[in-house]
């Protein structure tokens, strides 16, 4: 998904918003012949991501600077550990600082919460997922790093799947529920997945019925979890949802269940710490530059 359009795009919208005229403050202070070199630095430890797009947004500012990543997209890091190496022209690479480190820290901090939630259900078969609660603008990046992290991606956006919810279903009360999901099977080609969410066990039988592809339990107890799975006995894919934390996600996974969604991994992860040291080169200044 994380594409070289998609990087572009989130980029420049960033840059614009960031410096729409240009950047003042270099501009006053610093003279123009100057070259900098800088190091992404990490302060606590994490799992690396977003390195062509840290990358992008110095060479977008200025394509005159040269970007070297260290760390390995997916790959684990500690405090202290260089990430990537910046060498170019001091004002442009001051210009770029901020929105290249806002993007890889968000990213960084998804893929590092995301691998905390893998390794919770290592010893299970069941696959870790993110959800549509990624930040307006910036999905195709959050969705990488869930990646990086080793979590897996759910349905990309609402043109992906059908996701039957229960707002969807609400609407349509008054039909019988098989019947329901039923005409909507028929109506879809068969390339198209198909999920419904159902709320309790009861709507288990009539929803498999009409030809789903997964089932989606929310906010099932863990009782009523390997109830569901028992009932559901292998016939369709069977999906966990709601309130999932590091604390339950391990129990959650042993019901037996195949997919458990965390929409966690992008609404609630915490940015980690990178620092970005920045020097003059030595020798760099142009004589006589303003």
């Amino acid at each position: 998904m994380l594409t070289t359009a998609a990087i572009d795009r989130v980029v420049r919208l960033a840059l614009d918003e960031d410096a729409p005229w240009g950047d003042l403050t270099s501009e006053a202070l610093i003279p123009a012949g100057a070259v900098a070199r800088a190091e992404l630095v990490a302060r606590e430890a994490g799992v690396f991501s977003g390195g062509d797009v840290f990358r992008a947004a110095f060479t977008t500012a200025d394509s005159r600077i040269q970007v070297e990543i260290l760390a390995e997209e997916g790959g684990r890091f500690d405090a202290g550990v260089r990430l990537a190496r910046i060498d170019g022209p001091a004002r442009s690479v001051l210009t770029a600082e901020r929105v290249a480190l806002n993007l890889v820290q968000r990213m960084c901090g998804v893929s590092t919460l995301t691998a905390r939630f893998v390794d919770a259900v290592r010893d299970t078969p069941a696959r870790i997922v993110d959800t549509r609660k990624t930040t307006p603008g910036l999905r195709a990046l959050e969705r990488h790093a869930v990646i990086a992290g080793g979590g897996r991606n759910h349905r990309y956006s609402l043109s992906d799947a059908v996701l039957a919810k229960d707002n969807h279903l609400a609407v349509l009360a008054g039909r019988p529920l098989a019947d329901v999901l039923r005409d909507a099977r028929e109506r879809l080609p068969h390339t198209t997945h198909f999920e419904v969410e159902v709320d309790h066990v009861d709507q288990i039988d009539p929803v498999i019925a009409a030809g789903v592809d997964t089932i989606m339990f929310d906010n099932f107890s863990i009782d009523d979890l390997r109830r569901g799975v028992e009932l559901v006995a292998g016939r369709v894919v069977v999906e966990a949802s709601g309130g999932v934390t590091l604390d339950s996600v391990a129990e959650i996974a042993r019901t037996g269940v195949d997919v458990i969604s965390v929409g966690a991994l992008t609404h609630s992860a915490v940015a980690i710490d990178l620092g970005l040291d920045i020097a003059l080169t030595e020798g760099a200044v142009t004589p006589g530059a303003p």
